[in-house]
């Protein structure tokens, strides 16, 4: 079971919605609040982000930004530059006299009524710098991307969905690596503790067995006590705190993702009656699940 892949499967509601922008200056692009995450390369030239809230952030080629909750913010070739909104239908919005720059811009279609702590409780803004020390399969798939979408070269149509879909998982680990903290709690140390992650790995493998904190504690190999501090200073939440989250958030999958039976699902996720389930169900997302099922048919 691979925890961080999982947590994203859990969370995408549909495939990513991206375009190449290719802009020489001046130029400026404005980014309205989105529903998912919104993502830019750098895939030639530089950029200025400019966020919301906060200073102007200086981008080059190969650098990769990641906005969780998808807040609004800018992309220009300097942070004075007049802005209009950005138009995924139009590849080339601004065509002037100055250097080019070559951008992927695009949103991860994600849950957020519910986000995972894997998302939630990341910063705003998310920067992982091209670094020719580190992040190999990041870079290289970003490097690809500028070659296949500059080129455009036969089967690029197929190459370069397949790679966005996958530079999610890329550059949240890239950034996890990057913030790992042996003195931090977060999701940074949670994904790069061995007995955090193997814990976590037998929760999202079977998140229906009937837990219990020693029966984990027994099964990565420590006390209790030892087990219960540890995971809990590294997720932020006690380890069954963090089992009654996973079973909800993949119950709400099961619901989106397959037609079984609301009693099939409860027993999956380790509810002995489909009433229990239901209740537990409406407590985290405010309706009965068989209502949430049916508010997706008719989203």
């Amino acid at each position: 079971m691979d925890v961080l892949a999982d947590v994203v499967a859990s969370m995408r509601t549909g495939p990513a919605d991206s375009g190449r922008t290719d802009v020489r200056g001046p130029w400026g692009l404005r980014f309205r609040d989105s529903f998912g995450a919104t993502f830019h390369l750098i895939l030639q030239g530089t950029a200025w982000l400019l966020p919301r809230a906060g200073d102007p952030i200086p981008l080059g080629p190969g650098d990769a930004v990641l906005l969780p909750r998808g807040a609004a913010h800018a992309l220009a070739d300097h942070p004075d530059s007049p802005l209009v909104d950005f138009d995924p239908t139009v590849e080339d919005p601004q065509d002037g006299p100055g250097a080019r720059s070559l951008l992927l811009c695009g949103t991860y279609r994600l849950d957020r009524e519910r986000p995972h702590p894997v998302l939630s409780k990341l910063p705003d803004v998310v920067v992982v710098p091209a670094d020719p020390g580190r992040h190999r399969s990041l870079h290289t798939a970003i490097s690809i991307l500028g070659e296949e979408l500059d080129a455009r070269p036969p089967g690029a149509a197929a190459v370069v969905p397949a790679l966005v879909d996958a530079l999610l998982v890329l550059i949240l680990r890239a950034w996890f690596e990057d913030n790992d903290c042996p003195t931090d709690r977060g999701w940074a140390r949670a994904l790069t503790d061995p007995t955090v992650v193997q814990a976590l790995e037998l929760i999202h493998e079977r998140p229906g067995a009937a837990w219990t904190v020693a029966d984990l504690a027994a099964d990565v190999g420590l006390s209790r006590a030892a087990f219960a501090r540890r995971f809990t200073d590294a997720v932020g939440e006690p380890p069954l705190t963090y089992l009654s989250r996973w079973r909800m958030t993949t119950a709400a999958r099961l619901l989106r993702d397959h037609d079984r039976p609301l009693a099939r699902i409860a027993k999956e996720i380790g509810y002995t009656s489909e009433f229990a389930f239901a209740k537990a169900f409406k407590r985290d997302f405010g309706v009965p699940p068989g209502t949430y099922r049916k508010q997706l048919v008719t989203a």
